[in-house]
């Protein structure tokens, strides 16, 4: 199959480390360096990317009833109006009754990428099923973890249950970085993480309160005013055109 596009999963080890806001914006950032690309969320059952986008009012198909197929790729797509070149698809808002399969994924993403350059899927957080039937398109994966112990623990266990599915193209972004904590030792530094996250990290986020408002608002803050975090994302984007 003819594909020209790539998937990338956004993933972490637990809930809480900004992975639906990373996913949000390192789409829109994308779409910003001329991308065209789909935001499709397989956060079943929590879902929130709907949210982030400002796009909640708009969903009538999901992407589980693409995969059982009630309706057609072209119907469940989003496309934002605000933002050429920014797509979406939502996830289920109830839990996965279990018959969609990670071969039903890959499908979609193949056929996905026949149109879309970026491919981005915002996964559950954590190991569960849901996890596993998401990686069934990815080309590479994004972990988005935060400066505590607990999440770097978390990550590891991710990361080798990825490597059992065969999955080696794992990357890492560092996201909520408070560099006062840091400095006092009341959070993980830099030096404290396994050289196998630092090795493979493409960036960093500090945290910001304005990340926090932009969520809210339901506009990726890559598309509010030029700040250094904007141009942050930008860079991560680049990184990612290279991987």
């Amino acid at each position: 199959m003819n594909t020209s596009g790539k998937t990338i999963i956004i993933a972490s080890g637990k809930g809480g480390t900004g992975k639906t806001m990373f996913a949000a914006n390192i789409g829109a950032a994308m779409v910003k360096r001329g991308h065209k690309t789909v935001l499709v969320d397989m956060d079943t059952g929590l879902r929130n990317l709907d949210l982030y986008l400002g796009l909640e009012n708009n969903v009538v198909y999901d992407v589980s009833d693409v995969l059982n197929g009630v309706c057609r790729i072209k119907q469940a797509l989003i496309k934002d109006k605000r933002f050429p070149g920014l797509f979406f698809m939502a996830a289920s808002p109830k839990p996965d009754d279990g018959e969609i399969t990670p071969l039903h994924v890959k499908v979609l993403c193949d056929k996905l990428k026949k149109v879309f350059e970026y491919v981005i899927i915002d996964a559950p957080a954590g190991l569960d099923d849901g996890l596993t039937i998401a990686m069934g398109g990815a080309d590479e994966v994004i972990m988005v973890i935060t400066p505590e112990y607990s999440s770097i623990r978390d990550c590891q266990t991710v990361t080798m249950t990825l490597k059992e599915l065969g999955i080696r193209n794992v990357y890492y972004i560092l996201n909520k970085i408070n560099t006062k904590l840091m400095k006092q030792g009341f959070a993980p530094s830099l030096k404290e993480f396994p050289k196998s996250i630092t090795e493979r990290m493409i960036g960093l986020v500090q945290r910001d309160e304005n990340i926090h408002i932009s969520t809210n608002m339901g506009v990726p803050i890559v598309f509010m005013k030029e700040s250094y975090i904007s141009r942050n994302f930008d860079n991560i984007a680049g990184r990612i055109e290279n991987l």
